[in-house]
């Protein structure tokens, strides 16, 4: 595993899957899954670093044009992880990534989890979780 803001831009893969920094010992298990996937594996820890650090260092990585599969992974109920399941939209509203395949996980009793971006997005939005809260409670 490579340090994602320690990583020379140029120094990538088509397949760059990026994981907060305690997944691989909290859930070992669910980390053998991404080494399956690949093993061009970044971490960062967003209790330490901005998130804002994360996304300009990701959009220069992506700016070199190889990246062609970009995959998010974190433990659940962090509140720090999830901030990295953010990314997506923060590099959306700065370049364009259509042509890059996004997978967001979630590492739950160490098997992934995949999380559709409309969930991600609805994560930030606490009112509209609150109706949804309302309606089904």
């Amino acid at each position: 595993m490579m340090d994602l803001l320690k990583t020379n831009c140029f120094d990538i893969q088509e397949t760059m899957i990026i994981v907060g920094s305690c997944l691989e010992r909290m859930q070992p298990k669910a980390y053998k899954e991404l080494e399956q996937i690949s093993s061009n594996i970044y971490d960062v820890c967003l209790e330490k670093e901005h998130l804002n650090m994360v996304v300009t260092k990701i959009i220069g990585m992506i700016a070199r044009g190889k990246i062609k599969k970009l995959v998010f992974a974190t433990v659940d109920k962090s509140p720090h992880c999830v901030q990295l399941h953010y990314v997506i939209k923060e590099l959306e509203n700065a370049i364009d990534i259509s042509n890059i395949e996004l997978i967001n996980y979630v590492a739950v009793d160490n098997k992934l989890n995949k999380i559709p971006i409309e969930t991600i997005s609805l994560s930030k939005n606490l009112s509209k979780l609150k109706e949804i809260s309302r309606k089904n409670g």
